[in-house]
């Protein structure tokens, strides 16, 4: 079975009809204001640790890492390969393609502060959000799933080391009249980065396992917006 079959079946398994997934993570959450913690109850701000004994078992399920890091460690051997039989021209063309596409990621970032996990207001959506991230579940991934009326985050409550699957519940719901998933560089670039964004222009920044994931196609078959 593929990897986004499995994500369906696993979308299936939790009761959703899920139109594509990906697993995702955040960065670090900058520490709130002291008021802003009080106010939310003093929440979890990072996930739970590895336990020794799940860090035993992440060591003994080595060899089984997942199949995507190493088709994607192949991918990047054989990239490297076909450069190295490629005429000088079209090696130049592929260098002053990738500067150009880093040029324009960064200009992106910078313009729209794509830096930072969130557009930085905690009395936003997005912030108020992001303050119940790690109380949804200690786990320090979450698989996302896109419907047609909702966000869905699963993720097995406590942190696994292994068999995230296998442990994973529903976690959080962010219905589509509340925010929807949007992909800043619209498809241009090969990117992990996606954005939640908020319907009071907040927004929440995730980072898909996979380089252009499941997610990111389904964004790009989305009709445009009028």
């Amino acid at each position: 079975m593929t990897r986004r079959g499995k994500q369906r079946v696993v979308g299936d398994r939790l009761g959703i009809h899920a139109e594509a997934g990906e697993w995702c993570t955040i960065d670090k959450i900058p520490q709130p204001p002291a008021d802003v913690l009080q106010t939310a109850g003093n929440p979890r701000l990072r996930p739970a640790r590895m336990r020794p004994l799940g860090m035993a078992g992440a060591a003994l399920g080595a060899p089984f890492i997942p199949v995507i890091m190493f088709f994607e460690f192949l991918a990047k051997i054989e990239q490297a390969v076909m450069r190295s039989l490629d005429a000088k021209d079209e090696k130049e063309r592929l260098r002053a393609k990738e500067e150009d596409e880093k040029r324009r990621r960064d200009a992106t970032i910078a313009e729209q502060g794509l830096d930072k996990v969130f557009d930085g207001n905690w009395q936003g959506n997005a912030g108020q959000f992001l303050l119940r991230w790690y109380s949804h579940s200690t786990h320090h991934q979450r698989l996302l799933l896109a419907t047609q009326d909702e966000i869905v985050l699963a993720a097995p409550p406590q942190r696994v080391s292994v068999g995230r699957e296998k442990h994973m519940e529903v976690v959080a719901r962010i219905p589509a009249s509340e925010a929807t998933l949007a992909d800043p560089f619209s498809g241009e670039l090969e990117t992990r980065m996606l954005l939640i964004r908020f319907r009071d222009g907040s927004w929440l920044r995730v980072e898909t396992e996979e380089l252009r994931s499941d997610l990111h196609m389904h964004l790009l078959r989305q009709p445009l917006p009028d």
